[in-house]
C-alpha cells in the first residue's frame, strides 16, 4: 500500500480518482492547489504524487519544479492540454510521467503502478549499492556481513572481517600496520606488528588462490598494506 497525494482544483477528479487507486490498495491525500500540496508533502510521508498543470495560488509546474528542489518521489501530471510542448514541459521540470484528461482510470491506474514499481525497485538498488563493496571477484556486503570470493562464500572471523572491509573500502590506499591497527582496535598500536601479520596472513588464506602471490590483498614493502582496485 502506497500513501499518494493527489491534487487538482476538480474535487469531483480527485474523488474519482481516489475511488480508483483506493481500490488498488492505496491511501489517499488530497490536495485543491499547488500550495496546499506542498503543505502536504511537507506534513505526510509521501511515495506518489498526481498533480494537474492548471491550478489557482501555485500551478503543477511550479509546485513540480518546487517539488524536485528536495523530494525525488515519482510525479504524474495531469492536463487537459495535449499539445507535444506541454508534455515535454512537465517532463523537463521533473514529472516522470504525463497523463491527458480526459482520461481513462484504469490508465492512471497502470501508469501509477508502474511509477510504484520503478521507484520501489531504485530505491532498492541504491540501499543495496550503498552497502556492496566490492573490487574483482571479491565483494563484501556489510549488510549482510557476507564476504565471497568469485562467487563463493569466504567465512571470516570478526576481526578479519573488519580490517578486510577497511580495507576494501580504501582500496588502493596503502595503510601502515599501526593504521589499521588503531582503526580496527581503536586503540594506540601496541605489538601491532604481530597482531596485524597473523590476521593478515588468515585472510589470504581465505580470500587468495595463492596467498604467496595475492591478487587482493597485498603487502607495500616497508609501508605497509593495501586491497588492490580490480
Amino acid at each position: 500500500m502506497a500513501e499518494i497525494l493527489v491534487c487538482d482544483d476538480d474535487r469531483a477528479i480527485v474523488d474519482a480518482i481516489e475511488i480508483y487507486l483506493s481500490q488498488e490498495g492505496h491511501h489517499i491525500l488530497k490536495a485543491y492547489d499547488g500550495e496546499e500540496a506542498l503543505r502536504k508533502l511537507r506534513d505526510n510521508p509521501v511515495d506518489l504524487l498526481v498533480i494537474d498543470v492548471m491550478m489557482p495560488k501555485l500551478d503543477g509546474i511550479r509546485a513540480t519544479l518546487k517539488i524536485r528542489e528536495e523530494n525525488p518521489l515519482p510525479i504524474i501530471i495531469l492536463s487537459a492540454k495535449s499539445e507535444d510542448a506541454d508534455k515535454i514541459l512537465g517532463l523537463n521540470v521533473g514529472a516522470d510521467d504525463y497523463v491527458t484528461k480526459p482520461f481513462n482510470p484504469l490508465e492512471l491506474v497502470a501508469r501509477v503502478r508502474s511509477q510504484l514499481r520503478r521507484y520501489t525497485q531504485l530505491g532498492a538498488v541504491s540501499q543495496k549499492k550503498a552497502n556492496v563493496y566490492e573490487t574483482g571477484g571479491l565483494i563484501i556486503d556489510d549488510d549482510r556481513k557476507e564476504v565471497r570470493v568469485d562467487g563463493d562464500t569466504v567465512k571470516l572471523t570478526p576481526i578479519e572481517y573488519r580490517i578486510l572491509l577497511f580495507l576494501v573500502k580504501n582500496k588502493g590506499r596503502v595503510f601502515s600496520i599501526n593504521q589499521i591497527y588503531e582503526n580496527i582496535w581503536n586503540e594506540e598500536d601496541i605489538a601491532a606488528d604481530n597482531t596485524v601479520a597473523v590476521h593478515i596472513r588468515h585472510i589470504r588464506e581465505k580470500i587468495e588462490i595463492n596467498p604467496k602471490e595475492p591478487r587482493y590483498l597485498k603487502v607495500v614493502w616497508g609501508l605497509g598494506y593495501k586491497v588492490e582496485k580490480l
